[in-house]
């Protein structure tokens, strides 16, 4: 572990010691909360505050291995007023000496430390969400906190749609979306929504770690928006109000509540419902006030968002797997250094094996937890579905921006 230089050997600590002891004069520094400059080291400037915090600290100790500093201009503040004296002994004086060393020669580090924060709607109990938590934790230990990532849960800065919005723009690192959702920046990311794709979770995990997830991340930075990783989203089933859903015949006529996507129309459209575009956040209001008969979810998130209150049948019809995507705005990947875009991929590549762990572990305590709060699981023709859903595989073998990425995941397993 690299050490901080100082100005004795008394006071020579770690690097990470002192970060963890001094950060809060970092902060200080870079919001500007602490009024007066004197100097800086590294482009960092000091306040006045701090260096006369040192010469308060120094002057019982007759420390005299310190060279001589200006005197500080006054302070833009009154001191406060003390109803009795202060003593020190000389142990915590030397401790706040070796403190405020140590922030002379690392606060400068610190401030040059870049936050990435990261947006997105789900509940902090998804396995989303603890991938992400992972992803944070590996990339400030790789980066030595030179790079870090502050999370916001729960729609605490908007929308998918809204978070999507801010990444164009620059103000916001990372978000967290369905792959159907880029089907509007990217149409190649249509192919993903295509009903019975993979065979299994283990082929999907092959095909998209692979060349070919590769290129589809690379599909929307022409709209500003780069792929860094897939999440697993395990599969979508049905989920019904008044009676479950067995063959195709049962979602005829019913409203069904699909993501805005044209690949999750198609699909409700092909086997004959409704097809109605809702907002994840409102979706359980419109369950339980019959704007829509149905949703179409994974088990985590139909567990986590209670949507089973409203909702007790689960079909298991299994028609697609389509993964999330932690996305990052080109706005702010082009300004990270080579080496910080490796840390990044590192940490993704590790938040991706994670994520994945824990997305079957929540799928299995998802079952036990809602067939105690009686939820109905029901198995379906799967024949019957994959005939009923042929024509979209016709339809987008003609697709241009289609064909050539489905046969190469259709060989490719």
């Amino acid at each position: 572990m690299r050490k901080v230089r100082s100005l004795h050997p008394l006071f020579t600590v770690h690097r990470r010691k002192i970060k963890r002891v001094c950060g809060f004069v970092a902060g200080d520094v870079r919001a500007g909360r602490v009024g007066g400059r004197l100097f800086g080291r590294g482009g960092t400037l000091l306040p006045v505050a701090f260096v006369r915090a040192v010469s308060i600290i120094l002057t019982p100790l007759k420390v005299t291995s310190l060279p001589a500093h200006p005197s500080p201009a006054p302070l833009p503040f009154p001191a406060p007023a003390l109803s009795a004296p202060v003593l020190l002994t000389s142990s915590v004086r030397l401790l706040l000496l070796a403190c405020a060393l140590g922030c002379l020669f690392s606060c400068g580090e610190i401030s040059e430390g870049k936050t990435l924060r990261l947006a997105h709607g789900l509940d902090v109990s998804h396995p989303v969400h603890g991938g992400m938590v992972r992803m944070g934790e590996v990339l400030d230990s790789i980066s030595d906190g030179q790079l870090r990532l502050k999370i916001y849960s729960g729609g605490q800065l908007g929308t998918e749609s809204q978070n999507l919005e801010l990444l164009q723009l620059g103000s916001l690192a990372m978000t967290k979306v369905s792959a159907a959702v880029m089907e509007r920046f990217a149409p190649a990311y249509s192919v993903l929504s295509l009903p019975y794709l993979f065979e299994d979770r283990e082929t999907s995990f092959r095909v998209l770690d692979g060349p070919v997830g590769q290129e589809l991340l690379a599909q929307g930075a022409a709209a500003r928006l780069r792929g860094l990783t897939f999440f697993d989203a395990g599969t979508r089933s049905f989920y019904t109000k008044s009676a479950p859903v067995r063959t195709p015949a049962d979602v005829v006529g019913k409203k069904v509540r699909v993501q805005n996507s044209p690949m999750a129309v198609d699909l409700i459209k092909s086997l004959g419902g409704s097809p109605t575009p809702i907002s994840y956040g409102e979706l359980y209001t419109a369950l339980q006030q019959g704007v829509v008969d149905a949703a179409e979810n994974n088990l985590p998130s139909y567990y986590t968002s209670r949507h089973y209150e409203v909702t007790p049948y689960y079909s298991y019809d299994r028609h697609t797997a389509v993964p999330d995507v932690l996305v990052i705005g080109t706005a702010t990947w082009e300004k990270l250094s080579g080496q910080e875009r490796d840390w990044l991929a590192v940490a993704a590549r590790s938040a991706t094996t994670f994520q994945r762990e824990s997305w079957q572990a929540a799928e299995e305590e998802a079952v036990r937890e809602l067939t105690k709060a009686g939820v109905t699981f029901t198995e379906v023709d799967a024949a019957a579905f994959r005939a009923a859903v042929e024509q979209m595989y016709t339809a987008a073998r003609q697709d241009p921006d289609l064909a050539p990425i489905l046969e190469r995941i259709l060989t490719a397993q």
